[in-house]
């Protein structure tokens, strides 16, 4: 295997040696535009390629943050307001919010104004359903990312085997002409360039893919404290509100009817027949 890939490697190295033979030995500088026109149709899906992963980037960096998943100024105003009491004032102001803590607050609240007799294992239940959807929402983004570094290395592989397809062919319509006659130059180099492309944008996106995960691990973990701490809340607050359960019957007093001694002669079997 070792010595097809060198026998391979030494046969492009020879083709793009000849190459430069037949057009005096002088190597023409070209740009990186130019580079990037010598790719050919796979060129197209990569920069396609390129701009999301610069978007998404760019995108992650203002939103997966903590300000933007759980911040101070709207933990303040929720716990006044679950102080007071006020969850109708709660739930419109947790929809003015676009923070992923607002979600999960806005959802107890809306239930607990939507059923006033709601207990609290009821809204820890849900907040704590919406607080994992939150989560897997902010994972789930980051994921993309990850799936461009496995797609981009794709392309530029079909890109490298059209060019190798295309070398070949070149080679088959030379007929008995020797290697060193044939122009493969553009076939070798477009199988190079897809290739590299595709490497780049991988990597770029992975890279970058492994700096968001980590942030969006604290991220979780900072909206799991808050909303155990403001659902613990609000579930205390529903508790005070309905009282302390009372357990059995309730104790007589001395006068009721139940508890009054009874009339001297009434259900006394020893003084029937008297």
């Amino acid at each position: 295997m070792k010595c097809s890939t060198l026998s391979a490697a030494g046969f492009f190295v020879s083709a793009l040696a000849a190459s430069a033979a037949e057009t005096g030995g002088t190597v023409k500088q070209i740009n990186l535009l130019e580079i990037i026109a010598q790719g050919g149709v796979v060129m197209y899906p990569l920069g396609l390629l390129s701009l999301i992963t610069v978007v998404l980037i760019l995108l992650y960096l203002f939103t997966i943050r903590q300000n933007a998943v759980v911040s101070e100024r709207f933990m303040a105003t929720a716990e006044n307001l679950v102080r007071k009491r006020d969850y109708a004032a709660l739930n419109d102001y947790c929809q003015t919010q676009g923070q992923a803590m607002a979600r999960v607050t806005q959802k107890a609240a809306n239930f607990i104004v939507k059923n006033p007799g709601a207990s609290a294992s009821h809204v820890q239940s849900l907040a704590e359903t919406e607080g994992q959807r939150q989560a897997g929402s902010l994972h789930a983004r980051v994921t993309y990312l990850a799936d461009i570094g496995s797609i981009a290395p794709m392309i530029g592989l079909v890109g490298t085997v059209m060019g190798m397809m295309e070398s070949f062919m070149e080679i088959s319509s030379q007929g008995g002409k020797g290697v060193r006659q044939m122009e493969l130059a553009e076939g070798v180099a477009k199988a190079l360039i897809t290739t590299a492309s595709g490497l780049s944008i991988s990597i770029l996106a992975l890279v970058f893919y492994a700096f968001f995960r980590g942030r969006v691990h604290k991220c979780v973990a900072e909206l799991e404290s808050a909303a155990a701490h403001l659902v613990g809340l609000m579930c205390m607050q529903l508790e005070r509100k309905a009282g302390p359960a009372q357990e059995g019957p309730a104790p007589r007093h001395y006068g009721d009817p139940m508890t009054r001694p009874m009339p001297l002669g009434m259900d006394r079997p020893d003084l029937h027949g008297i």
